[in-house]
């Protein structure tokens, strides 16, 4: 499956490890988009969509505070 449009949902904004909170993506993936292969592309969605849920899990089930822990 050829990708001919990237992933990007327009909400543009990154985190401090540069990547994506809209499309999960990382600022050298974006930048990159056009020159990877279809499977790369895919593969990139895939991790992007991992790291969207993961940051969905961490704002839902946030890690304990230190005091919390003890």
């Amino acid at each position: 499956m050829l990708m001919k449009t990237s992933p990007c949902i327009r909400n543009c904004c990154l985190d401090q490890q540069d990547c994506c909170l809209g499309c999960g993506r990382l600022l050298t993936e974006i930048l990159q988009w056009q020159h990877f292969t279809s499977a790369e592309q895919q593969l990139i969605v895939s991790k992007a969509q991992q790291r969207v849920q993961a940051r969905q899990d961490d704002i839902m089930h946030p890690a304990a505070t230190p005091s919390e822990q003890s």
